[in-house]
């Protein structure tokens, strides 16, 4: 069934071709500042998606109010298929964070084309923290209540979200700084400014291996095949604490079901490839490529996932 399925994409996609799309070229709206995890899966997609199509398509990062202003910028923009969000979990974690506040609505107003991939987030500490594991700091922090620091790429990001969502599981009152996008995240944590961040593999692996940042654990169900000595926080002895994040393109509302299929089959190759596929691997990203169908489905049920999650973390936008 899934390879019918794949022949249909491929086949309507042939159908978009021929009739000039894409005929310029596609920005992809990035809610991140550069060098995040976000925007280094939006870099490896964009070159085959322009492979594929046969036109540009050009990053352009868009940071702010927890990814929301890129996710407005692309909802209200003309739905011809040359205007892309590439945005994560975020997106479903900010219809409740932020609700009542928002221009958009993301199951009326965006057009679910593919997830890419997804990956863990880990609990990662910078060089300011003396605990070398997850019981040391919930040791410190108990002792110390309000002292420690952590970052976060913003609020409403999969990183606040399983931050705060640790602080309620543990018991322990530490605060929030959320900074413009994982980079600068990662860089307070470097630098001393903050204790502790929650992250993706594809953003801390480099300072992880390069020994800037020690990895205390898993915010997953599993622990990273790229990092199979760290724990995750339930085998550390905090349980609850499980927040993926998956990395998706979308396209404003109404965009015409012929170019979201060519789009979704480009991504399902591109996310299989001989090229992107060990990269994604090497990153501590798994595959997936799944239809628009698999997508919006995905995506409503993690609206309805996350919004009981922010009830019980108490996290709110800063």
């Amino acid at each position: 069934m899934r390879l019918l399925l794949l022949a249909a994409l491929l086949a309507l996609s042939q159908g978009v071709l021929s009739q000039g799309y894409p005929a310029r070229p596609v920005r992809m709206l990035v809610g991140f500042t550069p060098g995040g995890g976000t925007d280094i899966m939006a870099r490896f997609l964009a070159p085959r998606l322009s492979e594929y199509l046969g036109q540009p398509f050009v990053v352009e990062n868009r940071p702010g109010a927890a990814t929301n202003v890129a996710t407005d910028l692309a909802a209200h923009s003309e739905p011809d298929g040359y205007t892309l969000l590439f945005t994560t979990s975020a997106l479903a974690i900010n219809a409740s964070l932020y609700k009542g506040r928002l221009k958009y609505d993301a199951l009326r107003d965006l057009a679910p084309i593919s997830i890419l991939s997804e990956s863990p987030n880990l609990l990662v500490a910078g060089p300011s923290l003396e605990a070398k594991d997850v019981a040391g700091l919930i040791a410190y922090a108990r002792a110390h209540p309000g002292k420690l620091n952590y970052s976060s790429a913003g609020a409403g990001t999969t990183q606040h979200l399983a931050g705060e969502t640790f602080k309620v599981r543990t018991g322990t009152r530490i605060v929030h700084i959320p900074y413009k996008g994982t980079a600068p995240s990662l860089a307070a944590v470097i630098a001393g400014e903050v204790e502790f961040s929650f992250a993706n593999v594809p953003a801390i692996l480099a300072h992880v291996r390069s020994g800037r940042l020690r990895a205390l654990a898993v915010a997953g169900a599993k622990r990273s095949e790229q990092m199979p000595d760290v724990p995750t926080l339930k085998e550390a002895g905090v349980t609850g604490v499980e927040v993926p994040v998956w990395y998706g393109v979308l396209a404003p509302g109404g965009t015409p079901r012929e170019i979201i299929r060519a789009l979704a089959e480009a991504t399902h190759k591109a996310a299989f490839s001989a090229e992107l596929k060990p990269r994604l691997e090497q990153e501590g990203a798994e595959p997936i490529g799944n239809t628009p169908e698999e997508f919006a489905k995905l995506l409503r049920e993690d609206i309805a996932k996350y919004a009981e999650a922010v009830k019980i973390s108490g996290a709110k936008p800063e």
